[in-house]
């Protein structure tokens, strides 16, 4: 059983970047009436609590998502406030959703949604976190149940690829998965997350990611200091195929975002 858990992680600063770009892609997604499929291949537990003390102990969310909001970086109609503001109204002050909350909260009741998290104890924790009925939650490989779905009903939708890459494997695995995915859910909208490590153990990926020549691919990478020293992670990146309108401009956002805060 792999031993990752986000909550040490949670609401850092590469939480912060990929759960932007998604709160952008979902909510423009939702501006026209049409049902939306959304996938995730590894969901984790949904929510987490920011004064617990797996949390407190690394002093990453305090480093990431309370200095932003502090600084008030992130604006008051961004789609990731909304998702923040429903958590907390639910969960208390302390309160910070992962991606299948976000998507849960910026999503419609005609809307599909599809989790997968292989952890016993993390499947339990989002099943008990998403409203009732309100998605359909898998104890399930998460690329395999990708396979599976793809392509969805609706066709219009997006996939979210979040590995913990524990599984070293992942990096050379993901490029074949995903342009599989592409042939049979051509119109679908996929989006990977990738740490930045210090021996650039993404490269490889993302180079032959980028020779496939996806449409609409988009590559955007952030960076910051390591955690505490020791830390390997050093940024995080999004690749994105079928990118839709207004995520470059988020991107770019995103960078004066990180550029204020160094």
């Amino acid at each position: 059983m792999l031993s990752y858990q986000h909550i040490y992680h949670a609401g850092n600063l590469a939480d912060v970047q990929k759960h932007a770009l998604l709160a952008v892609i979902l909510s423009y997604l939702t501006r026209k009436d049409k049902p939306v499929s959304y996938i995730e291949t590894h969901a984790g537990r949904g929510l987490y609590h920011l004064d617990a003390p797996e949390a407190v102990k690394t002093g990453e969310a305090a480093a990431g998502i309370d200095r932003i909001l502090g600084d008030g970086l992130l604006p008051v109609e961004h789609p990731l406030r909304q998702a923040l503001a429903a958590c907390q109204a639910a969960h208390g002050d302390m309160a910070y959703p992962g991606s299948p909350l976000i998507a849960s909260t910026l999503l419609r009741p005609q809307d599909s949604l599809h989790f997968a998290e292989l952890h016993p104890g993390e499947h339990d924790a989002l099943r008990q976190a998403l409203p009732r009925g309100r998605a359909k939650v898998h104890l399930q490989d998460g690329f395999e149940l990708a396979q599976s779905l793809a392509p969805p009903t609706p066709r219009r939708g997006v996939l979210l690829i979040d590995p913990s890459y524990e599984i070293k494997s992942d990096y050379g695995r993901i490029p074949g998965i995903i342009a599989t995915l592409h042939r049979k859910w051509n119109v679908g909208i996929i989006a990977l997350w990738y740490p930045i490590l210090k021996d650039g153990a993404h490269g490889p990926m993302l180079r032959a990611l980028e020779n496939q020549n996806l449409p609409g691919a988009l590559r955007h990478e952030v960076r910051f200091p390591p955690a505490r020293e020791g830390h390997r992670m050093i940024g995080s990146g999004m690749f994105v195929v079928n990118t839709p309108f207004g995520t470059e401009a988020e991107c770019a956002r995103l960078d004066a975002l990180f550029a204020a805060l160094s």
